[in-house]
């Protein structure tokens, strides 16, 4: 007689399991989207993104917090060069951000840079040279300090008149006519700052603006020289003329030259024209005179911003 067992007890051997009773699910489930490779950390990508953030890190209790910059910025400049920078500083420009190269040189306009920058409570950041040179776009020599300004503030035309017959009976303006090379404009803005002018007028189509290289060739001129844009340049001439100003534009083809061409005893406003096509034609005939420079003939022409520097110094020389 077989032995009897305990009761409700498993009769013999256990046998396999049909299916995994759910366990496996997961292992079948998918595992969403890839990663972007710099979100990996085994990827070469995420190693170069978090040496880059070492090297925007900023010194500690020097520094505010890095934030990566760009030439232009919703519509904003980038002021590259210590005098330029340390002029807008002082000149109160509204600025967002104050870049400064790693190991720069520590001269009193970099020191004083920072000052007025912590003063005035905007961002100062500590980058490499090649952030510094990709901000500037390179082109230029940026000594190791860059400023992020936004869009430059023009005044009105008639506005810039007032101002200049403010400070004196016989205001010196000068109007820009086909000036496309930002270099151009900032060496103009800094011979008007220092032979004594009271500002410039651009006209707002096929011109330069006053850009963050303009900014820079000024060497800071730009912070204290007030700059009008004039949707109608011709316009604004018969405006000046109606209120009193002489007209000159200086031209190669000039009727006068200009030590001859008495100048001491207007009110003026000097038209600079190109170097290739010098004055249009509109231009030229709504001047009360057309004036040209002597030079060698061996010599075919003067650059812009050295034929405004003439005339301006023969002016104030003459006044």
């Amino acid at each position: 007689m077989a032995k009897q067992g305990r009761p409700g007890a498993a009769k013999g051997k256990k046998g396999p399991l049909k299916g995994t009773g759910g366990h496996g699910r997961k292992a079948l489930e998918g595992r969403g989207p890839t990663p972007k490779a710099e979100d990996r950390p085994y990827h070469k990508a995420y190693r170069a993104a978090k040496a880059a953030e070492k090297t925007t890190k900023p010194k500690k209790g020097k520094f505010v917090a890095s934030s990566r910059g760009t030439s232009k910025t919703g519509g904003a400049e980038v002021l590259s060069g210590r005098n330029a920078v340390v002029e807008a500083l002082r000149a109160k420009i509204p600025a967002t951000s104050l870049f400064v190269a790693q190991r720069v040189e520590m001269d009193d306009r970099v020191r004083e840079s920072i000052a007025l920058a912590n003063h005035r409570g905007i961002p100062v950041s500590e980058v490499t040279r090649a952030e510094i040179d990709r901000m500037t776009g390179g082109d230029v020599v940026h000594q190791g300090i860059a400023l992020q300004v936004p869009p430059y503030k023009y005044v009105d035309p008639n506005e810039l008149l007032d101002r200049a017959l403010s400070k004196s009976p016989l205001p010196l303006l000068v109007a820009l006519d086909g000036i496309t090379d930002p270099r151009n404009l900032g060496a103009i803005i800094r011979s008007v700052a220092a032979f004594g002018a009271d500002g410039i007028v651009l006209p707002q189509r096929r011109s330069v603006g006053v850009t963050a290289s303009a900014w820079k060739t000024s060497a800071g001129a730009a912070a204290r020289i007030p700059v009008a844009l004039a949707s109608n340049l011709n316009q604004v001439i018969k405006e000046y003329q109606r209120r009193g100003l002489f007209v000159v534009g200086l031209d190669a083809e000039g009727d006068v030259m200009l030590p001859d061409f008495d100048l001491n005893d207007k009110p003026l406003l000097v038209i600079v024209g190109s170097e290739g096509k010098g004055l249009s034609r509109l231009v030229q005939e709504n001047c009360d005179q057309v004036v040209s420079i002597p030079i060698s003939s061996q010599t075919e022409s003067l650059n812009a911003g050295i034929a405004a520097s003439v005339a301006l110094y023969q002016i104030a020389a003459n006044r």
